[in-house]
């Protein structure tokens, strides 16, 4: 049945009985219309609604540039690609604006990246809203990323997740009033080993037991989360890494990498741009 509906559907299109367009602009203009509280996007297990939503602070018309010490970083990001090749710069330059802009990506943000990039918007928007790293709505200062998924769930992500909202009293999606914190359950962050964890921020806190998951709450109201252990992350047991109870049981001491063949850089650098043309593209 779904599929004739569709066939009959794309035949009308096809044979002009149906203005598609016009469907795809009202359903738009009812959508700018919709009150924003009712319309916003309702975040759940790490995705976002793909389109936008004009909030006061977030418009097209929304003041968004670089900072003079960020074009430095701008400029160094373009630098590693061709010049015909810009649009490659589009992920780490959407991360530098997000950075800049506090933790979220403003559609003026998006718009800036495709004019240093010289790409069309949309090709901008499809990257923001494909990878959940970049966060298009309002996220608090401390963005807590609690994974759900079987190994952390196994191991109590559930009770690490009634802590987070029982102490800050906010639910899942939701941001304290005042701004400091944002919680969100995410798909597997990789740190299965150390279930449960999260992510706040850039670190992840791993080990978790509702009671070291409010030390670091306050730690972080404090303005002072724990920092990282020698390896990039911290478990919150006083474990190192992902050590188990027998402490370290292997690669006692550090790999030395191969040598690099004497001579092996003499040759003059190639340009970038050329690459094709050397690779006989």
């Amino acid at each position: 049945k779904t599929g004739d509906s569709h066939h009959r559907f794309s035949h009308y299109v096809r044979c002009g009985l149906l203005d598609y367009s016009a469907m795809l602009s009202t359903a738009a203009l009812l959508a700018r219309r919709a009150p924003v509280a009712a319309a916003a996007a309702r975040r759940t297990m790490g995705t976002a609604a793909s389109f936008h939503i004009d909030t006061p602070d977030n418009t097209m018309e929304t003041y968004f540039d670089f900072t003079e010490e960020n074009y430095t970083r701008v400029n160094k990001i373009l630098s590693k690609y061709p010049a015909n090749y810009k649009q490659s710069a589009i992920i780490p330059l959407l991360d530098l604006a997000q950075r800049q802009h506090g933790g979220w990506l403003p559609v003026a943000a998006m718009e800036k990246v495709a004019v240093i990039v010289d790409v069309a918007p949309a090709r901008v928007y499809e990257v923001a809203s494909f990878y959940t790293m970049f966060n298009r709505t309002k996220v608090g200062k401390y963005f807590l990323q609690l994974c759900g998924t079987t190994p952390c769930m196994i191991c109590g992500s559930e009770d690490i997740k009634k802590t987070i909202e029982n102490h800050l009293g906010i639910k899942n999606g939701e941001t304290t009033k005042d701004g400091l914190f944002t919680l969100l359950e995410v798909e597997c962050l990789g740190a299965c080993a150390n279930a449960p964890m999260i992510q706040l921020n850039d670190d992840y806190y791993e080990c978790l037991t509702p009671e070291t998951t409010i030390e670091l709450l306050k730690a972080c109201k404090k303005g002072n989360p724990p920092p990282m252990g020698k390896w990039g992350s911290l478990p919150m047991n006083g474990q190192v890494s992902c050590e188990g109870p027998l402490g370290k049981s292997s690669l006692f001491a550090e790999p030395k990498p191969p040598a690099i063949p004497e001579g092996r850089f003499d040759e003059p650098k190639v340009d970038p741009a050329d690459v094709k043309k050397h690779m006989a593209y």
